[in-house]
């Protein structure tokens, strides 16, 4: 069964309103380098350390720093995902919720990452992104409040998951 929301809206007064995006960074010694040459995930290509240009992480993963929050995931239910215990979401409270978005979702003062999909009827319901997990997510009175919605992920590549 799925928790069935006919609108997602936040608590009242919980939604920051949107403020412009950041200017990109032009400053020589902002942000990051980001290299010309992109890493094939499958075969080898020439390697070259040119660097396109400098990226800034804050001005390349959230759009609206007044409404951005960065939360730690708990648990590996959603590994399946590609997202597991420790990992940082990047999640945005002013972003619009569509079919397929992963969402913090509170009900009865717990927070759940749950996917947004679409049920017989095509209204738009809540679903475990995780298929040994429950779906609904509701408090007492049937209630669920959307908190934000999922942008990124930020997860480490090498083993461990102690320190930030």
């Amino acid at each position: 069964m799925h928790a069935v929301v006919s609108d997602f809206p936040l608590p009242q007064g919980s939604r920051p309103s949107r403020p412009a995006a950041p200017a990109p960074a032009t400053e020589p010694d902002r942000g990051w380098p980001l290299l010309a040459t992109p890493v094939p995930a499958g075969f080898p290509a020439p390697a070259d350390d040119a660097i396109e240009r400098r990226l800034s992480l804050d001005a390349h993963l959230i759009r609206q720093p007044e409404s951005t929050f960065l939360m730690r995931v708990q648990g590996d239910a959603l590994a399946g995902a590609g997202i597991r215990d420790g990992d940082l979401l990047v999640v945005d409270r002013a972003a619009p919720v569509t079919a397929g978005s992963l969402v913090v979702a509170v009900s009865a003062g717990t927070f759940a990452l749950r996917r947004v999909g679409r049920d017989a009827g095509g209204r738009r319901v809540l679903q475990s992104a995780d298929p040994a997990a429950p779906d609904p997510v509701r408090r007492a009175d049937g209630e669920v409040a959307l908190w934000g919605v999922a942008r990124w992920v930020i997860h480490r590549l090498w083993p461990g998951r102690d320190g930030a």
